[in-house]
């Protein structure tokens, strides 16, 4: 295997990027993590010359400029896995890997609109009650998905942990702000399997960092 050229990889904490960096930690490749303020370093120009909508992840490698944190996934265990991360085209698993990798977007879409709508708008007279119940109940939906799947195996696939359980992990580390997921008594197993990893714990943010995204223990919706 090639020896990994200069990999760059543009993070702000806690946000999607985190994906990318626990799976670098996970591969323990030599990269070059820098890490943005969630607002106004995101739409420099010299950012943007990197990622046209201003977000992150951005991975660089070598000549290689990649912004989808699936397609990043896709690229370094192609490219670096020796932690059996990666189900290969061929492999009897490769299709469920492919529908567990991206499923992490189903989860976290509704993420993002939690994120949105207690954090982001600030003005709490244009924030929708409504918005944020039926955002809530889908989100918990997804998770319900997990539950079924995570009831006779520790992990997302049957081979145990790889790269789709670090896109997935991610979203339930998010969504778990938003919803309760201790209703969900296999996909709570799973999620402290998860943050038990050395390679989670190097990827989240370090005591006393600033330009955090999420600062409460959670943003649970009040009983209405």
């Amino acid at each position: 295997m090639d020896v990994a050229m200069a990999i760059t990889l543009f993070h702000c904490q806690e946000a999607r990027s985190m994906r990318s960096l626990w799976l670098i930690n996970e591969l323990n490749l030599d990269a070059e993590v820098i890490t943005l303020s969630f607002g106004e370093e995101l739409r420099s120009d010299d950012y943007m010359s990197r990622h046209p909508l201003g977000r992150v992840p951005c991975l660089i490698d070598g000549d290689t400029t990649l912004y989808e944190s699936g397609a990043i996934t896709e690229w370094l265990c192609e490219n670096y896995d020796t932690k059996n991360l990666w189900r290969k085209p061929g492999d009897p698993e490769r299709a469920e890997w492919l529908q567990w990798l991206h499923y992490a977007e189903t989860i976290c879409v509704h993420v993002a609109s939690l994120t949105q709508q207690q954090i982001v708008i600030f003005d709490s007279e244009l924030r929708s009650p409504t918005v944020r119940k039926l955002e809530t109940r889908r989100l918990e939906k997804a998770i319900e998905v997990l539950e079924t799947q995570l009831e006779n195996q520790d992990y997302l696939l049957k081979s145990g942990f790889s790269g789709a359980d670090i896109g997935v992990g991610y979203s339930l580390h998010a969504g778990r702000l938003f919803t309760d997921i201790s209703v969900f008594p296999n996909v709570s197993r799973y999620y402290e399997r998860l943050s038990k990893r050395p390679a989670f714990q190097l990827s989240l943010p370090e005591p006393g960092a600033t330009n955090l995204i999420y600062t409460e223990e959670n943003y649970w919706m009040e009983p209405s």
